[in-house]
């Protein structure tokens, strides 16, 4: 059994301490949080875990092997530099940090203590997702991706830590740093707050890869509607990913272009299109917090490999960064260092 802490139980740590209550290799040993209101809860659903509003009473119960940090990003960084210095593994919410900085000293930290540092880029393990991994991998939509076009939208909730970019584009780019192989050479990225004084609640970031994949991600909180959809078009087959459809989340279409030439030079070229069946994969149904803690416990117990690691954050955190130079500066492309920023995904 693994003994785990949890730091934080606001809007996302219910949905973690549920899935690792429910674990049967995992020991829910306490929960911390600075609202008593929200202690009552846990103590009212979890009558055998217990509860604490200090995270240093929490690091000092012996019982605890791993601490999951469910806080504003501004303490992600503090907060697991502390429970790497106790000896614990540790899984950080999304985004694992404020700076790159920050996240760069948690993986260092991590490395030269030998433990564990993962971070919930809780669509890694989507079922979805990881179909969308293979299906790349084997060539099924073509020798080359084109483009990546993502429509991240709701109406709220409004957040005062971060903006919608680091709230909401974070997922896109934790899903494009695990099925591609290379991190983007240059971000361009314009937002705006309708709020004074808020974070920006409206962004397009646009992302330049190798071979000419462009990635276009649109995030805001001010939209009438929830859309969750995402197309990915090779150079054979597109595909799309809409993560609301209760089944049939992904959909493979055979339609493309046909580029011909008489040999005439470019203004004899024939562009044709190219439509045929589309498929939908059968995917499982487990929810992609429950595989995510499968693969925790995997690796805490037997060294398994976790995919949304330190280093994989770091690379998310340092985009972000990029992005929002650009923004500031109202679009100017920001080039990523490559030294930077490590080497994604085989």
């Amino acid at each position: 059994m693994i003994g785990v802490g949890v730091v934080g139980y606001g809007y996302w740590g219910p949905n973690l301490v549920r899935n690792l209550h429910a674990h049967p290799q995992v020991r829910l040993v306490a929960v911390c949080d600075l609202d008593p209101a929200r202690l009552d809860l846990v103590r009212r659903d979890y009558p055998a875990v217990r509860t604490t509003t200090s995270s240093r009473d929490l690091l000092a119960d012996p019982a605890i092997q791993a601490v999951v940090i469910c806080t504003r990003a501004e303490s992600h960084a503090e907060l697991a530099l502390a429970s790497l210095r106790s000896g614990r593994h540790v899984l950080v919410e999304k985004p694992l940090a404020a700076s790159g900085e920050e996240a760069s000293r948690l993986v260092d930290e991590a490395r030269r203590r030998g433990l564990l540092l993962m971070v919930d880029h809780t669509f890694v393990f989507s079922p979805a997702v990881r179909k969308i991994r293979d299906l790349l991998l084997a060539g099924d939509l073509g020798r080359r991706v084109h483009y990546y076009d993502s429509v991240r939208v709701n109406l709220g909730p409004f957040r005062h830590d971060v903006n919608a970019l680091w709230d909401l584009a974070v997922h896109d780019l934790s899903i494009l740093d695990f099925v591609f192989p290379h991190p983007p050479l240059e971000v361009s990225c314009i937002g705006v707050s309708h709020m004074e004084g808020q974070p920006e609640n409206l962004a397009y970031l646009t992302c330049w890869y190798p071979d000419n994949l462009l990635a276009h991600i649109h995030v805001n909180w001010l939209a009438p509607v929830k859309l969750r959809r995402t197309l990915i078009g090779g150079d054979q087959k597109m595909l799309v990913f809409d993560d609301l459809e209760p089944s049939e989340k992904l959909k493979v279409y055979d339609k493309g272009i046909t580029v011909t030439s008489n040999g005439g030079g470019r203004d004899a070229l024939m562009v044709d299109d190219r439509s045929g069946d589309m498929w939908a994969p059968k995917l499982s149904n487990r929810e992609a917090l429950a595989l995510e803690v499968d693969e925790f416990v995997a690796a805490i117990a037997r060294g398994a490999r976790f995919p949304a690691d330190g280093e994989a954050g770091l690379r998310v955190v340092r985009v972000l960064e990029a992005a929002s130079r650009s923004m500031r500066s109202r679009g100017l492309p920001v080039t990523l260092d490559p030294g930077l920023v490590p080497l994604g995904n085989p």
